[in-house]
């Protein structure tokens, strides 16, 4: 039975509240069909911080059909892959299943966790064989109940992209998540568009789905650059998924939408950034502002005033420093008379009046 306010941790890496964002790097098809390409990727990430590689595993039999009628064409005119057929995009990005033990070498050499997004129950057997620590469940995949059985059913943490679906539809998936083995579990905000627009983004949502769903929350991103993304981390994001490649201008089916090494890196840096800025409630100084105080206004001599003079705004001035009377004495000081030489710049105490 799952106990709230449970941390996930995956291959030792513990996600929640109290721990720096988990960042994952998706590699998707961006290795363009190269294992050099895809290996090259995975030593760039590991370069710039992240915590995770993650692939996706498919084939274009196990997505579509190869059939060109329009229900299996790519029609929409905002789309990246317009006029494309499914079956030739899947063919074109699915990651081939004998690299998948070369590319985990990989990570591993490089301390990088690493692991996949099933499409299939084959899959799911498959990335078993590899002893995966994780799975991912993509957002076009989180109303596939049986597959969410079979996922589950590894005991093993499962992260779920929520693109499209509605409270309903996520309450159904997360109660047969949790019914069928799942004891860890992170969602992800996400807009399924490629790229997402910020303003769609609509993160927050986040805290809403964290209390709905009492687990983990995070965001897949597909907007472009990192400001979505530190902006999440204030909202409570543990998580952050951002397509990753070597370079836009190299092509490839994702690659309009994926981060480069030198962004993926200040998205690392910022996000922690982001997440230590949240802190908790604070009023008054902090132990570092604590220096600061003697900057605020006070009320000093702006003139020589002889003792048994009368305190005027002729003979006082609120400036800085700060360690004289605070200004709202003022009208306490004012008419008072001086016990003793106050010469002036000498910060007015209630023991000089």
């Amino acid at each position: 039975m799952r106990k709230d306010n449970m941390n996930i941790v995956i291959d030792g890496r513990v996600i929640g509240k109290g721990f720096k964002p988990f960042i994952i790097a998706e590699m998707s098809g961006n290795h363009n069909q190269s294992l050099d390409r895809a290996l090259a990727i995975v030593e760039s990430a590991a370069k710039t911080g992240v915590d995770a590689i993650k692939l996706q595993t498919y084939t274009a039999d196990t997505m579509t059909l190869n059939v060109d009628s329009s229900d299996f064409m790519i029609s929409e005119e905002k789309s990246l892959w317009k006029g494309n057929s499914l079956y030739n995009l899947y063919k074109q990005a699915y990651t081939p299943w004998e690299w998948h033990s070369e590319i985990f070498k990989k990570c591993k050499e490089l301390g990088l966790i690493v692991f996949s997004s099933p499409f299939d129950e084959s899959a799911v057997d498959f990335l078993e064989t590899l002893d995966v620590p994780a799975y991912k469940i993509a957002s076009f995949e989180n109303t596939d109940l049986p597959l969410i059985k079979k996922v589950a059913a590894t005991g093993k943490p499962i992260i779920m992209s929520t693109g499209m679906a509605s409270a309903a539809e996520l309450d159904e998936a997360v109660q047969t998540l949790r019914e069928s083995g799942c004891e860890q579990l992170v969602l992800l905000k996400c807009t399924s568009t490629y790229p997402a627009e910020p303003t769609n983004s609509n993160l927050a949502t986040i805290p809403h789905m964290k209390q709905l769903f009492n687990c983990e929350v995070g965001l897949s991103d597909h907007t472009l650059g990192i400001g979505v993304s530190i902006a999440s981390v204030v909202l409570g994001a543990t998580v952050i998924e951002k397509h990753f490649t070597l370079s836009r201008a190299d092509g490839g089916v994702d690659s309009a939408f994926s981060m480069e090494p030198h962004e993926m890196k200040s998205l690392v840096e910022e996000t922690i950034k982001a997440w230590q800025s949240i802190g908790q409630i604070s009023y008054g100084a902090t132990e570092s502002e604590k220096d600061s105080r003697k900057l605020r206004r006070s009320i000093y001599a702006s003139e020589n005033i002889k003792s048994g003079e009368k305190i005027s705004m002729e003979n006082i001035k609120i400036i800085r420093p700060g360690y004289g009377l605070p200004p709202k004495f003022l009208g306490m000081v004012m008419d008072r008379t001086a016990v003793v030489d106050i010469p002036k710049g000498t910060p007015i105490t209630w023991d000089l009046i």
